[in-house]
């Protein structure tokens, strides 16, 4: 193997792991997007006194971000282990 291919191979990883980056940041945002679009449909007057009040929307964002961060782990540790089984089939 020369430094040529070397090279290659070295800009192939890096290539591929920005790609998976960019994915799980995609990934995220559409979650906590979606998460935000559930929640907006709640009746948030039975836990808060003014539930349009700037407290009550940062509870929002902060639960839509926790909620929304652990389903897009799920999404990107399925997506994970399914694309293990795929060497593990071959």
């Amino acid at each position: 193997m020369d430094t040529t291919d070397a090279n290659e191979l070295f800009n192939e990883m890096q290539t591929l792991t920005g790609l998976t980056g960019l994915f799980s940041i995609i990934v995220q945002i559409l979650s906590i997007f979606f998460v935000w679009i559930l929640i907006k449909e709640m009746k948030w007057e039975a836990i808060f006194r003014f539930p349009r009040s700037v407290k009550a929307r940062m509870f929002q964002v902060v639960l839509a971000i926790s909620i929304g961060h652990l389903f897009a782990q799920f999404i990107l540790q399925y997506w994970d282990y399914s694309s293990m089984l795929k060497s593990f089939a071959e």
